[in-house]
């Protein structure tokens, strides 16, 4: 029974290219590295004594650096290609994390924050492009959950071991932990893949069937993003807003907070790619998967308005996990499959820049109204905006359902 089971599991992962394990392989150290982000609200506000609204202020501008970054690195995927964007930004933001530690007043981080994430988030729709050239077509949906799932067992790793180092060396520890992780990474994927010229996926003489004359043009596409900027805002709750309150609420350290966000990464791990492989297989609707993630969400927030019993926080993430594993690898799908052929960067910049947005506006919102009205008015508004995102899920897969209807009268 339990040599079937596993089988089984091991059965999800096969079939990807050398390069896309290379490609996995590299995600993980950079995540496992990334301690820095976790405890970045708990830095500024316990060691560095901002109030809640220069935290808030600082993670604008960390937002916004994100946002320009995501929007440059698509941008230059499309024009000179995502092997030399992704070396420059991983190595260089890699560099900037040891110099981060030294900057301590608000604004010289309103700057460097600004600087980094520009730098560091021009990353990733370049390697969102990169799975396309590296992944074969039918393996697409499953090559980016197995690069989340790197993502996810780095993470599951790195909070842990982050609230390690916090409590016997101090914040400085996570600085350059996050920045040799991140030169360590991009060397390992310079020295063990070569760029691809060409791919059928980036072949711009051959554009395939385009499905929208501009991606300004494509109401599902922006309804779908408008869903995901707020699954986003929720889901970024668990790095601004929620360590603050562990402590606040129910006095909990550094490295139980850890615990938790590593229970979300395991569960992730050993869930996300057999629950993506069962879906696949069965071809359920993308987006009727994603808005039933949303719902998860929505209902996470809501569980933190109870207050009074710490075993919530357990209940909680599970809720959000769950609502993750539904939201996140099929929004990158759904996302990648309305780009038309050559326009892929610029389709996943902009879908990349909605998480951007979603991380400004989940540290902004959530501080000001925690600092005006407490941590139970932010929970409330929180899973409003969840229910309000669901409803736009049910709208986008009408519209896809009207513009398939409308493809195959065409066609006849």
């Amino acid at each position: 029974m339990f040599q079937t089971v596993f089988s089984r599991y091991i059965n999800n992962f096969k079939g990807f290219s050398r390069e896309i394990w290379i490609l996995t392989l590299m995600t993980f150290i950079n995540r496992a590295g990334t301690m820095v982000l976790p405890f970045l609200s708990k830095y500024l506000k316990e060691d560095l004594h901002f109030s809640y609204s220069q935290v808030g202020w600082i993670m604008v501008f960390f937002g916004t650096g994100s946002m320009l970054g995501s929007w440059l690195g698509g941008k230059l995927s499309d024009k000179i290609g995502f092997y030399k964007i992704m070396i420059f930004s991983l190595f260089t933001s890699g560099i900037a994390f040891f110099v981060l530690q030294y900057i301590t007043s608000f604004v010289g981080l309103c700057i460097s924050m600004f600087v980094i994430m520009t730098i560091a988030d021009m990353f990733r729709p370049a390697m969102f492009v990169s799975l396309g050239a590296y992944a074969k077509p039918e393996n697409r949906t499953r090559a980016l959950t197995l690069v989340r799932l790197a993502i996810n067992l780095g993470f599951a790793a790195g909070p842990a071991m982050g609230g390690l180092i916090i409590m016997n060396i101090g914040y400085k520890g996570l600085f350059w932990v996050d920045g040799a992780t991140c030169i360590l990474a991009i060397l390992i994927f310079w020295l063990m893949v070569k760029e691809k010229k060409k791919s059928p996926y980036l072949d711009k003489e051959h554009p395939g069937e385009v499905l929208t004359h501009s991606v300004f043009k494509d109401k599902p596409f922006w309804v779908f993003l408008t869903a995901c900027t707020i699954s986003g805002i929720l889901f970024f709750q668990l790095f601004t807003t929620i360590p603050l309150y562990h402590k606040e609420q129910f006095n909990l350290t550094e490295f139980q907070t850890g615990l938790l966000l590593m229970m979300n990464g395991l569960i992730i791990f050993f869930m996300e790619m057999p629950l993506v492989s069962y879906i696949e297989r069965k071809k359920m609707n993308k987006v009727k998967i994603v808005t039933f993630g949303l719902i998860a969400m929505s209902i996470s927030l809501f569980l933190m308005l109870i207050n009074t019993w710490s075993g919530i926080l357990i209940v909680m993430m599970l809720f959000m996990t769950f609502g993750e594993m539904f939201v996140f690898p099929f929004s990158n799908s759904f996302a990648m499959s309305r780009a038309p052929k050559g326009h892929e960067g610029r389709y996943m910049a902009i879908f990349t820049m909605s998480y951007s947005l979603a991380h400004i506006l989940s540290a902004k919102i959530g501080m000001e109204i925690i600092s005006d009205f407490g941590y139970q008015a932010n929970w409330l508004f929180m899973g409003i905006i969840g229910v309000i995102s669901v409803f736009l899920g049910i709208w986008v897969y009408r519209l896809v359902q009207i513009e398939s209807n409308n493809l195959s009268k065409l066609k006849k």
